[in-house]
């Protein structure tokens, strides 16, 4: 069944891009939205991706770009001037990135447990809409994921996308290969549409921000010698406790014992060790912890201890800085 839908300006595209990290589900968000608005709402759409080689724990963005049904799109490129940008973490909003090229219009819908405004919206424009909803939380909740958390609150903020309409194309495409998933899919799309906040004037900026681009290719007189790395990059910085999906490992010192096996299977090598004794003595080193800026979730550690030293609990704020044990203490 499909209804025909007038966008809010049918002179010119209207543009929604996703911010998130991989393992959220921002791919699936774009690909069932655009679904949805071709071949329901009589639009026509265009969504595409882009991401890196490792998908969970990379920076996803998702476009989706839809136009009038007689307004063909004749582009794919990426959306530097979105009407709307849907954050699926709120540590993303510090990356400039993130809200470059808003509109004085524009609407941003982010993911966050706090409700302390952060920082870095102080750059939007004064006039942008900007909500918040604890998506991962319900996400939990409901046994679902964060994407239709937060495709319910785009759809409930912007009507025009007709959220019982969405949400078919959303129940269509789990319905064949995964229908226990249906149910609890759409319990987490309603209350995205129903427990958002508003979050009143953080911005300070007036006119639209910037878009940012890549900056101009080297030159003959310019390029740097072949052969070298001028600004050899460095893992220490990195910080991954964005990707996790509101689970962490917690270890219980009492039941360890200093097997190293959850050492092996670590893909991140975010455990900490100390040895109290000679280098030779295996029995020296002890797992002191886990420093979760390292940590991206993948519960490996979990699956392999034999003891239930590790276990798996609901990531509430403030608890991996609590729990955490830093790899790099000299490091600030």
């Amino acid at each position: 069944m499909s209804s025909t839908v007038t966008l809010p300006d049918p002179d010119r595209f209207f543009e929604i891009r996703f911010e998130s990290i991989g393992g959220f589900g921002a791919h699936a968000a774009g690909q069932i939205l655009a679904t949805a608005a071709v071949l329901r709402l009589d639009l026509n759409g265009a969504h595409f991706s882009s991401y890196g080689s490792e998908k969970k724990g990379s920076i996803i963005r998702s476009f989706v770009r839809l136009g009038a049904s007689e307004k063909p799109i004749r582009t794919s490129s990426p959306i530097e001037s979105p009407d709307v940008v849907v954050v699926f973490h709120d540590a993303l909003l510090a990356n400039p990135a993130t809200l470059a090229g808003f509109r004085t219009s524009g609407t941003l819908i982010y993911n966050s447990p706090r409700p302390e405004v952060p920082d870095a919206l102080e750059v939007l424009p004064r006039d942008v809409k900007v909500i918040r909803i604890d998506a991962l939380k319900i996400a939990v909740e409901e046994k679902s994921r964060p994407n239709a958390v937060l495709l319910g609150t785009l759809c409930a903020v912007h009507p025009f996308l007709d959220p019982e309409v969405v949400l078919g194309a959303l129940s269509d495409e789990f319905a064949s290969k995964h229908p226990e998933a249906v149910a609890s899919n759409e319990r987490a799309y309603r209350r995205g549409g129903s427990e958002f906040v508003q979050v009143e004037n953080p911005g300070t900026a007036t006119g639209d921000l910037p878009i940012m681009r890549s900056g101009p290719v080297w030159g003959y007189d310019t390029a740097p010698l072949g052969g070298i790395l001028p600004t050899p990059g460095n893992s220490f910085s990195n910080d991954l406790s964005a990707s996790r999906t509101g689970w962490i490992p917690v270890l219980h010192r009492d039941k360890c014992i200093d097997c190293g096996l959850c050492n092996i299977v670590c893909p991140d090598m975010c455990l900490v060790w100390s040895s109290e004794g000679p280098d030779d003595d295996p029995t020296s080193v002890k797992l002191e912890g886990i420093d979760y800026r390292y940590c991206k979730g993948c519960l490996r550690c979990i699956e392999t201890c034999s003891t239930e030293a590790m276990t798996k609990e609901p990531e509430t704020p403030g608890m991996a800085d609590e729990l955490r044990v830093p790899l790099f203490p000299e490091i600030k």
